[in-house]
């Protein structure tokens, strides 16, 4: 009897073992911190987003494995990206937004206002189809990066150098998004007003949650030129502040993260760029807006983007001008070629 209650407690033991060998991974999980250049993630299996009205989580291993796909799988230390997770709802890395751009009142700013509005709505999803096809991995948002604050080259009534759309105009391009499930951008050209001026005027869209903004230092003029007679600047200061603003409203109202796109083309645009500061409820775009041939197009990208990171980047095709300056137009596979893959494509 002896011998067969040993047997048996062998038995056991072999079970167990077997047991364990055997039972699927996600059962036993082991996280190993990825090493992106010096930095590596911090070892954690969900993030939890207390902010929200419901408690939910981050899927930090598909947010690592994503953005090691953004640099080609290769871990480099030329990209020392954020190293903090975002909070739950947050919509990059785990998608790739294509918008298009422009302003409903005038061909002249982009394409939102080239063609009619049914022609563009299939445009855009023919568009954002073509992106799909080209990275089957990461789902398409189409999007409306529309210019609710437009730089104008006399200064106007109160002396600004900038138009703001009437909230008919906003409230057309929000409708017109939700037509094709879209979200949108609404991007802010201060001319000689600033972000804390024009900031509180979009609150009310900004509330909502598919609405997110752009910045654009081309047209910020802090020296008192007129928009377009000189490209202007937006210092580190002048981001934190919209990105600040921007988690507040995120917090106060419960809201996902928030996307702030920043266009860029020269070194001038933005100053001091490693004193943007990155916070959970903000996820920031540094978005290459230069034209141009090829060669010049990506040499932009690879000095004033690539070599001066942030977070995430973008990166914009003209539709007409990047062909009459001497190029043609990049197509899905040679925009992911780039180093870093930008997760923000925008058409003008």
């Amino acid at each position: 009897m002896k011998y067969i209650g040993k047997l048996a407690v062998e038995l056991a033991v072999v079970i167990l073992l077997l047991w364990v060998l055997w039972t699927p991974s996600h059962h036993f999980k082991v996280e190993r911190p990825e090493t992106y250049g010096k930095a590596a993630f911090p070892e954690k299996e969900v993030i939890i987003n207390k902010s929200g009205p419901v408690s939910a989580a981050v899927d930090t291993l598909a947010y690592r494995q994503r953005m090691l796909r953004l640099l080609h799988d290769s871990a480099v230390a030329g990209w020392p990206y954020q190293r903090d997770y975002p909070l739950a709802g947050a919509l990059l890395p785990f998608h790739r937004i294509v918008a298009y751009y422009g302003n409903f009142y005038t061909p002249k700013l982009g394409v939102l206002g080239t063609v009619p509005v049914d022609t563009m709505l299939a445009q855009l999803a023919a568009t954002a189809a073509m992106w799909q096809a080209a990275d089957t991995s990461t789902p398409v948002l189409p999007a409306f990066h529309y210019i609710a604050v437009t730089a104008q080259r006399n200064p106007g009534k109160d002396g600004k150098y900038r138009m703001r759309m009437p909230a008919s105009a906003i409230s057309n391009a929000l409708e017109t998004a939700a037509r094709a499930h879209a979200l949108v951008f609404l991007d802010i050209q201060p001319g000689h007003s600033t972000l804390q001026e024009e900031l509180p005027v979009l609150e009310k869209y900004l509330l909502r949650p598919e609405v997110h903004l752009g910045i654009d230092p081309e047209y910020s003029m802090k020296y008192g030129q007129p928009p377009c007679s000189v490209i202007g600047t937006m210092d580190a200061e002048d981001i934190n502040y919209a990105s600040s603003w921007l988690a507040d409203l995120v917090k106060q109202h419960q809201l996902p993260p928030k996307i702030l796109v920043v266009h860029r083309f020269t070194q001038g645009m933005v100053t001091n760029y490693r004193n943007i500061r990155l916070q959970p409820e903000v996820q920031i775009v540094m978005d290459m807006d230069g034209f141009g041939g090829v060669a010049k197009k990506k040499d932009t990208y690879r000095c004033w983007i690539a070599h001066q990171p942030v977070q995430f980047t973008g990166f914009k095709l003209f539709y007409q001008v990047d062909i009459a300056t001497g190029g043609h137009l990049m197509g899905p596979d040679e925009v992911l070629g780039l180093f870093p893959r930008p997760i923000y494509i925008q058409y003008q």
